[in-house]
């Protein structure tokens, strides 16, 4: 495991202290698991990730672990054009937006400052005072566009 994903477990486990709350061995390997694995994943594919890691783990800590993780702001659960929740690292260092497939469902991050500097320029503009934003972009990735 890399350091920065020994520093999210490490963040997770002093959460659960300071909170109260008992750190079993399975919420371990959930977060374990979590920050091992790239992209954005619903409930069930997750919950297929750990079952093949440790059949043992019921559906219901998984849900409740990645709540856990949100909480602590260590993940961020998004809701995309299916509706389903999908749950990534949450990394405040590191912002990107989405494009997202409405057919196949794939999920592409992106970054550009010209955008992150128009959105700040437009909040200003109206008044606001960013706390965050949501920015998706929907419609066909390249292996699903008619050719």
């Amino acid at each position: 495991m890399n350091d920065e994903k020994n520093v999210d477990l490490k963040d997770f486990l002093a959460f659960m202290s300071r909170k109260g709350l008992n750190t079993t061995t399975q919420r371990r390997a959930i977060a374990a698991a979590f920050f091992e694995l790239p992209g954005h994943h619903s409930l069930e594919e997750f919950y297929q990730h750990i079952t093949a890691l440790d059949p043992g783990i019921g559906q219901t800590t998984v849900y409740r672990t990645l709540k856990l993780l949100c909480d602590a702001g260590l993940a961020a659960e998004s809701r995309f054009s299916d509706g389903i929740a999908r749950y990534e690292v949450a990394r405040p260092e590191s912002h990107h937006d989405h494009l997202v497939c409405l057919s196949c469902g794939k999920i592409l991050e992106i970054f550009d400052p010209r955008i992150e500097k128009l959105q700040r320029e437009l909040a200003e503009q109206y008044g606001f005072a960013l706390s965050g934003h949501v920015h998706n972009l929907y419609g066909l990735c390249a292996d699903c566009r008619p050719a």
